[in-house]
């Protein structure tokens, strides 16, 4: 009889390390996951965990499924009772989140918080995927991830070979935060990485931070090509002319060859499982002479 209580004992307390996470390999089960990270999200759903996912972050538009969740807010501006109400067993985020006041709300009620590295780089988010994959029990779904990563970034190196010019590229992104347009790319983020590896190289930009765009900084600027992230874009009317009326916009070398392409923005903000396939479609925008989708 003794012996039987001290096994289950032990079983009940794996459960416990399971459910709530003590321990980075022990989370093996379906436990509700609050994430608050759009990079943090399409990877939980690449891992075959977005079943787990039970709300999520307002910028977590991928993979589609990701949609259908209720949504805490945005990151930056969230409300502890939003995410309280999901009772979650884990909270999983990238450090980037707001109020300040918010993480301490969610600990003082007992919730479990775990923090993962951001994905601002190629090899940053095959560690962020290493880590998911090694705490929610799904290595080898990691590994052959990153695998066709690797991949995938093969076939965009050997298509950049092929490259004769490098036009200058410029990102534009409506945010939904501060309602304005402005200029993502210029500030060595996850969109300028892109760009180089799709055979571009941004157009200087000189003016600061997110704030309301500069028509003469980005007619000055004169990028060869513009990439309007989705919302902006769809906000304009879907459109290239419509487009065009955006502060400078109409000024430049892309306006006047009609150069503008609507990206998806999640699609550009983060490094992530489609990274190569998201670096491919960027490449036969800026280089549509080598075609890169028929070969």
């Amino acid at each position: 009889m003794k012996r039987t209580m001290i096994l289950l004992g032990i079983g009940l307390s794996f459960l416990s390390c399971a459910r709530f996470g003590k321990k980075e390999t022990d989370v093996k089960k379906d436990i509700r996951v609050v994430c608050i990270s759009k990079h943090l999200t399409e990877m939980m759903f690449a891992l075959g965990k977005g079943h787990d996912i039970v709300a999520c972050d307002l910028t977590s538009t991928f993979p589609d499924s990701a949609k259908l969740l209720p949504t805490v807010g945005y990151h930056r501006a969230l409300n502890a009772e939003g995410i309280i109400s999901m009772k979650p067993d884990l909270v999983i985020h990238s450090n980037d989140i707001g109020p300040a006041n918010v993480i301490p709300q969610l600990e003082k009620v007992g919730l479990t918080i775990k923090i993962f590295d951001a994905a601002n780089t190629y090899d940053s988010a095959k560690l962020v995927l290493l880590e998911l994959g090694k705490f929610f029990g799904a290595e080898s779904k990691a590994d052959s991830i990153i695998n066709k990563m690797d991949n995938d970034m093969g076939r965009v190196k050997s298509f950049k070979k092929l490259l004769k010019d490098t036009p200058t590229v410029m990102i534009i992104h409506y945010g939904q935060a501060n309602n304005n347009f402005f200029v993502m790319s210029g500030r060595n983020g996850a969109g300028d990485k892109m760009i180089k590896s799709a055979g571009g190289k941004t157009a200087v930009y000189d003016a600061k931070g997110a704030r309301q765009i500069s028509a003469e900084a980005v007619a000055v600027a004169n990028p060869d090509i513009i990439i309007a992230t989705n919302f902006g874009f769809d906000k304009m009317g879907g459109t290239i002319e419509k487009f065009k009326t955006v502060p400078g916009v109409g000024l430049t070398s892309a306006a006047k060859n009609n150069r503008i392409y609507r990206f998806e923005e999640h699609d550009l903000v983060y490094f992530g499982p489609r990274t190569g396939e998201n670096v491919m479609k960027l490449m036969n925008l800026i280089h549509p002479e080598i075609n890169v989708a028929n070969k």
